[in-house]
């Protein structure tokens, strides 16, 4: 686990106390969703620094798109990787996700201990309305990326289908998606996109398998020890052992980026483990759209809340500290994994068409699921209380138009005004919600 690939790609080779203190910086100032972090790191590392060249930085993030987890972390660590080896990648790792991490646990315990103070309730509300409209623009955004054939808009509408009427698993869809996808692309290869041809470089010498095999090893002992040192101090019922099992099931099957799979953990952790709300849910996804690094970070903020609210045998603030440590942990150790595992092998699954296709119909899929996260938002968000009906396999959810929150609806506009018709930033139009919410909590 100690080979280092050739840096021969590279204009220039900086020293590890200077790459330490990029990446301190870039965790520090990489707002702006995965879009915004991936072209700030472009500007940073391939313009200004000129630490990898523009070929390399593009496979790398195409690889890290294969890979189920955070793109942008993933992307972080794999250039780490690049420059300093093993050291490199969980220093770029780590920083990419530190800064972020404690902000969200600032926010946690800002959330657990401030309700029901005034300014705090009104700065929530007004950022729910945010959530909406930042939620609608990664659909679209997604949806024009990934939806370039008949075959492509057909998964994404029995993707929400699947999803928001018959409630079927997340990790089932993608299955399907992926299943789909793979046996079109050798008979049809345009209808899932990966026509043509692949240039590739080499990115790795050595024992490509050994130094796998290794990563592994170390990297699923240290993802599974928090967790089973937790069922066998508690108990397999303890709600931290919950928190682990779940969000580790959660990093193998985050194809897709973080709003995929908000869908399917926001309706998990409400509706089949009640850990919160989904005015809560909303509410975590809104402070983690205000913090540096990934998204996925919203992760940290129900794991927080989960033990928090369950905290025996400790008290509730130590609680919810080791549910946020254990959430972060089983998140990200392995998105950084697969990394370590993979990127030996990024040109194999590079030129691999069949991969590819597979991958780009899950992308299709994820946008069905994104536009079921939308509309499972929106409904809570603006219409008080919405209850979930079946019958047989059939789920929809009910609402009473009347009750429609007008001054909930009217922020949402406004948000979508700053967002579609000015351009504003993402962090811009939370700011400006946060205080539009306080103004209509002490105004109405």
């Amino acid at each position: 686990m100690t080979t280092q690939p050739t840096s021969g790609q590279t204009a220039a080779h900086p020293s590890f106390g200077e790459a330490f203190m990029t990446w301190l910086k870039i965790g520090c100032i990489n707002f702006g969703g995965p879009a915004g972090q991936i072209a700030m790191m472009h500007r940073i590392l391939v313009d200004e620094k000129k630490w990898i060249d523009e070929p390399r930085f593009l496979h790398a993030l195409n690889f890290s798109m294969l890979l189920p987890g955070p793109e942008a972390t993933q992307l972080a660590t794999y250039v780490g990787w690049v420059l300093h080896g093993v050291r490199g990648g969980l220093t770029a790792g780590i920083l990419f996700v530190l800064p972020g991490a404690f902000v969200m646990l600032g926010l946690s315990l800002l959330y657990a201990y401030g309700r029901g103070v005034g300014a705090i309730d009104g700065a929530l509300f007004g950022i729910k309305a945010a959530v909406l409209v930042i939620v609608l623009e990664a659909l679209i955004r997604i949806g024009k990326r990934a939806l370039k054939s008949w075959l492509m808009v057909g998964l994404a509408a029995l993707a929400f289908i699947a999803i928001f009427f018959f409630d079927l698993p997340f990790p089932l869809i993608v299955g399907a998606a992926a299943l789909a996808g793979y046996g079109v692309s050798k008979s049809r290869p345009d209808l899932v996109g990966v026509s043509g041809t692949v240039d590739t470089i080499r990115t790795h010498e050595g024992n490509r398998w050994r130094h796998a095999i290794v990563a592994l090893l170390v990297g699923l002992t240290l993802w599974w020890a928090p967790v089973a040192i937790a069922a066998l101090t508690f108990g397999t019922s303890h709600v931290l052992v919950a928190i682990g099992l779940f969000f580790s099931k959660l990093a193998v099957v985050t194809f897709g980026g973080a709003y995929a799979v908000l869908a399917y953990m926001a309706q998990q952790v409400v509706q089949t483990h009640h850990w919160m709300t989904a005015p809560e849910m909303v509410d975590g996804l809104g402070l983690a759209e205000t913090t540096p690094g990934p998204l996925i970070l919203v992760t940290q903020f129900v794991g927080f809340l989960a033990a928090f609210r369950a905290p025996a045998p400790f008290s509730p603030l130590t609680a919810g500290l080791i549910g946020a440590a254990l959430t972060t942990w089983v998140t990200f150790v392995p998105a950084i994994l697969w990394i370590f595992a993979g990127a030996p092998f990024l040109e194999d699954l590079r030129a691999n068409k069949r991969l590819a296709g597979a991958l780009a119909a899950i992308t299709a899929a994820v946008v069905g699921v994104i536009l079921n996260l939308s509309v499972w938002f929106a409904l809570h968000v603006l219409f008080g209380t919405v209850t979930e009906h079946h019958a047989g396999w059939l789920r929809w959810f009910a609402f009473d138009p009347a009750a429609l929150d007008r001054h909930a609806a009217l922020l949402a506009v406004v948000a979508a005004l700053l967002a579609f018709r000015f351009h504003r930033g993402l962090l811009e139009v939370i700011v400006v919600m946060a205080l539009l919410g306080i103004v209509s909590r002490y105004s109405f």
